[in-house]
């Protein structure tokens, strides 16, 4: 037989399987797992775990039968994973073999050996070797007693059954002492010894620990291509996939689930008697615990609420809808911090999204989980240390402040204005104009800043409401009410450089028609586009007459629209990095930080196989062909072929600080674009837009929630002791 029809067999065993400690040499153990087929001349076998023969016999005789439990494990799988593969009995591991790796059987009086290699019809029927406790079949599988023969035959109902050898003559590392050996595999009635296997040793992946990922999708998979892809693509395309690795790591993911879910059914429980004492102290704290953070919560919810019921009644004021509108960054994040701290239980709470079986999908949920109340957590955190900062300096940040103002007043504004007024880098304007638009300058600003002199005397009691609320509702709320107090305390500049903008606009557009005219154009609104059109004289000469002061005052007005539009865009700068630092600190995945310094390995992408051994058997087969069952006997002949093994580690690449951070802080930069710059500076020099603030990606806020104070309590309760029953999880795994 040609190596080229060997089917090719890719074994997934878990590393501690192959240790010494863990496997009896005089014994043997069943198999549990997945049999992936991904198509007649391929297949995959993952090995989740390895049970004795006590702890089988336990499982099918405690409650129900083996079937009934196999079921069981099933429907807790992931979704996916049931519609290609279901957890099942994969066969035996042998132990009790020589040197090569080959079974022993004994047949009549003297022990012969069965080589693993060839394809013939399934032997498990034919005559028994007297060997062991239970003896074996012809084909090399054991002899098990009644009820372990029950649950081969319901193996072999799914057509599946391996039996696997250990091979302690080669070891590949401290922790690998075995190397697994597929001596034969039953499958669809046929027995398969000629096999090109694959041994690929990973880590049993668990919650907290480590799991495995092929990676995140990149950018470029949704870019539409539109080229014509040729056929040979398209059959490629078409063409059955070699290996379902989705699958195989998805399974690898609840490899760990399975074992638990099997344990739960066996009647043998571990004695836990020396821990009695320090699980009762654990208990009673998280119960202490839960009680004291619940009733903090219900107070702070009562607060709330009460706050909620009496800015409904005065909600459609003219007071109040101003004051929306002048502090609109302030409510905004008020309002997501109002309800981040109504709806952290609910997001902490356990809904079974822990309980999900496979561990990839319990990682994603559990920093989904946790990511909003660490986010509130370090909010508040530094909105403390501001707080903190402003209240014990209040003094001196109001004299930093006043002074600051005073000098951005006298040596900007006015010496800025005065300068305009007259002939600015040598520049000649007009006069007159620009001593009118100088002198409304100066009296606008001159009015502003009396009044801010005499709000001054309260700028020391705004700095610590500033403080205050810093450390009630966090550094976001503080920094948004920093900038609501920015815009109202330039609104003079704001308002001047609105006026200048229309003035400029407006001049713009008339140079712009009369341009028009002389060239005898006009614009047609209806097709937007520029028509011919024959004027009169005195049109002509009207606009002549108009033409000439609206282009001889335009540098004046130039000037100062764009004096005013750089005072304007700094100030709109400043308050950007602010709601920029806003929305960064509300978008960082702060817990993922974290836990990528304590336990990197808790962000996989991709995977990399070490090769460790590549072994190419010549071994002789076989082949027995059965003839008549009533007169015919069997014929034996020899043929000689050759079978490899490939001996692998499965290892995991790992995201770096950026991968993990940048998906979040996407949505912070999706505004800001070469487009909406250029767009904006377009907006700028012809008078149609003043620069504002991007749209920043800021929480999503929801609706107000409004439930009894005793069902509120039980919530946060039921929230904390949930934390609990995780770390309770993750120990035990």
């Amino acid at each position: 037989m040609r190596r080229g029809n060997n089917r090719k067999c890719r074994l997934w065993w878990p590393t501690h399987l192959s240790s010494l400690n863990q496997l009896n040499l005089h014994s043997y153990a069943f198999l549990f797992g997945w049999f992936i087929s991904s198509s007649e001349a391929s297949f995959d076998i993952v090995v989740a775990f390895a049970c004795d023969e006590s702890a089988l016999l336990s499982m099918t005789t405690t409650h129900t039968n083996l079937e009934r439990v196999l079921q069981g494990i099933n429907r807790k799988m992931p979704v996916l994973l049931q519609g290609k593969s279901k957890f099942s009995l994969l066969g035996c591991y042998a132990a009790d073999c020589n040197s090569k790796g080959q079974l022993l059987m004994v047949r009549g009086k003297g022990k012969k050996h069965i080589n693993s290699t060839g394809k013939r019809t399934c032997l498990c029927v034919d005559e028994l070797a007297p060997e062991g406790k239970w003896g074996r079949r012809r084909c090399g599988c054991h002899k098990l007693d009644v009820i372990l023969e029950q649950c081969r035959a319901l193996a072999l109902e799914d057509n599946i059954w391996a039996q696997i050898v250990c091979d302690d003559s080669q070891a590949v590392g401290r922790k690998v002492e075995l190397i697994p050996k597929v001596h034969h595999i039953h499958r669809k009635g046929e027995a398969i010894f000629q096999l090109d296997v694959h041994v690929v040793f990973y880590g049993i992946p668990v919650f907290g620990g480590h799991h495995y990922s092929l990676g995140f999708k990149s950018s470029s998979e949704g870019v539409t291509n539109h080229c014509k892809k040729p056929e040979w693509v398209k059959d490629l395309n078409r063409k059955q996939p070699y290996l379902d690795l989705d699958a195989v790591i998805l399974s690898i993911n609840t490899a760990n689930a399975a074992k638990v879910f099997t344990e739960a059914y066996c009647s043998a429980k571990r004695s836990r008697v020396s821990f009695h004492f320090f699980c009762m102290f654990s208990i009673l704290t998280w119960q202490l615990l839960a009680v004291l953070v619940a009733s903090f919560s219900t107070i702070f919810y009562v607060i709330l609420q009460s706050f909620h019921v009496c800015l409904s009644h005065v909600s459609q004021s003219y007071i109040y809808v101003a004051l929306e509108k002048v502090f609109c960054n302030t409510c905004k994040n008020l309002e997501i911090r109002c309800c981040q701290l109504l709806y952290w239980p609910v997001f902490l709470k356990d809904y079974g999204l822990r309980s999900q079986s496979c561990v990839e999908y319990a990682e994603k949920a559990a920093f989904h989980k946790h990511s909003m109340w660490t986010s509130l957590v370090v909010d508040l955190l530094l909105g403390n240390f501001l707080g903190i900062i402003l209240w014990c300096r209040a003094r001196e940040t109001c004299a930093w402040v006043s002074s600051f103002s005073e000098n951005a007043t006298n040596y900007l504004l006015r010496t800025g204005c005065v300068w305009l007024m007259g002939n600015p880098a040598g520049f000649k304007l007009n006069t007159e104009l620009a001593g009118v638009l100088g002198t409304i300058s100066l009296i606008a600003i001159q009015i502003w800043s009396t009044i801010w002199w005499l709000l001054g005397l309260f700028l020391i009691h705004l700095i610590k409401v500033v403080a205050v609320f810093g450390s009630l509702f966090g550094l976001t709320a503080a920094a948004a009410l920093i900038i609501d107090t920015i815009s109202l305390a330039t609104t003079h500049v704001s308002t001047l450089q609105w006026l200048l903008t229309l003035l400029y606009s407006w001049q713009i557009q008339a140079v712009d028609a009369l341009w028009r005219l002389f060239r005898g154009r006009k614009w047609n609104p209806l097709r937007q586009r520029l028509d011919s059109y024959a004027y009169s004289v005195e049109q002509h000469v009207v606009g002549s007459l108009l033409f000439t002061p609206l282009l001889l005052l335009l540098p004046t007005t130039s000037l100062f629209y764009i004096f005013f539009t750089i005072m304007k865009t700094t100030i709109s700068f400043v308050c950007i990095a602010i709601q920029f630092g806003i929305s960064i600190i509300h978008a960082t995945p702060y817990i993922k930080i974290f836990f990528w310094f304590m336990r990197r390995k808790r962000f996989p992408c991709g995977l990399w196989f070490d090769i460790v051994l590549c072994r190419r058997n010549a071994t002789n087969s076989l082949e027995v062909e059965s003839a008549d069952k009533t007169a015919s006997e069997n014929s034996r002949h020899r043929s000689c072929s050759k079978s490899t093994i490939l001996v692998s580690f499965l290892h995991s690449n790992f995201l770096s600080l950026r991968q993990v951070v940048w998906p979040h802080y996407r949505n912070v930069f999706s505004d800001v674009s070469r487009s909406s710059i250029a767009f904006s500076a377009y907006g700028v020099l012809t008078g149609k837009r003043t620069p504002s603030a991007p749209k920043i990606g800021l929480p999503p806020t929801l609706p107000w929630v409004s439930i009894p104070y005793k069902e509120y309590w039980r919530l946060c309760h039921e929230a904390v002791l949930a934390c609990r029953q995780d770390c309770n999880c993750q120990l035990h795994q």
